[in-house]
């Protein structure tokens, strides 16, 4: 009888267990699977700036007549940029993104004398300022390096085009006291940039990012520069040859998730 009562409390404790297996089985079979949301390969980009721009050359039809000497060289003040895009990550070392910009109005000065007879008496002086600013738009395309971490440093470039304002001309004529002007004008022109910057990534969606840009705005000009009594004997704009900036920018990144 005791061999029978034990083989009974086996079978039972067997089937206890076996039932509690089974349920458990059953338990994990409902549970919901918790899986990470994977990162989109597309993301949203904003950034502001600075500007430390360049022109390489004015010019104007009247310099043609005779001898000018820049005592001030043509120079713009620093400014501020802003913008904003969209971009795709194709692989964890490369990515592309378009942007479009805003580069607000910096002033624009520059004083030189002039000798018309060339008989080395200087006839006067030209006191020129005005304001420039752009429109900005890039297609661009970087190259990162590995993340150390959550730091990944990286260069790129870019191509696009960039509509080129100059406004609120004013050139003071000395010693006769003149004044002339010319109303704003602007010009698309191609643009190109280089890019080397670093991207910290806060999240796996957010990143912050550091950059360095030097970009090739192209030309600009103002409208038909006019005598201060109307007066114009010759269609003479004045034209600023190849316009470049050092930009530092500052920005975040967000990938969709």
């Amino acid at each position: 009888m005791r061999s029978f009562a034990r083989i009974v409390a086996l079978a039972g404790l067997a089937g206890a267990v076996a039932t509690g297996q089974s349920q458990a089985a059953d338990v994990a079979a409902v549970a919901p699977a918790f899986e990470e949301v994977p990162v989109s390969n597309w993301y949203l980009r904003g950034f502001i700036g600075m500007t430390n721009q360049e022109v390489k050359k004015i010019d104007n039809v009247l310099f043609s007549t005779g001898y000018f000497e820049f005592l001030n060289e043509p120079e713009f003040d620093s400014g501020v940029l802003y913008g904003g895009g969209v971009g795709y990550r194709f692989n964890p070392w490369f990515r592309t993104d378009v942007t479009g910009e805003y580069r607000g109005k910096t002033k624009f000065s520059a004083f030189d004398r002039y000798d018309f007879n060339d008989d080395g008496i200087w006839d006067g002086s030209n006191d020129y300022s005005a304001n420039k600013s752009e429109w900005l738009f890039l297609a661009n395309a970087y190259v990162d390096f590995g993340a150390w971490r959550g730091i990944t440093p990286y260069v790129g470039a870019g191509i696009g085009a960039s509509r080129n304002t100059i406004s609120d001309f004013v050139d003071i004529n000395a010693p006769v006291n003149g004044q002339a002007y010319a109303a704003s004008d602007s010009k698309w022109n191609l643009a190109w940039a280089l890019h080397a910057g670093l991207g910290w990534a806060v999240t796996e969606a957010v990143t912050i990012d550091l950059a360095y840009r030097y970009v090739n705005l192209g030309d600009a000009q103002t409208g038909d520069v006019i005598a201060y009594d109307g007066t114009n004997n010759v269609y003479n704009p004045l034209y600023f040859e190849d316009i470049t900036s050092h930009d530092v920018l500052f920005g975040l990144r967000y990938n969709f998730m």
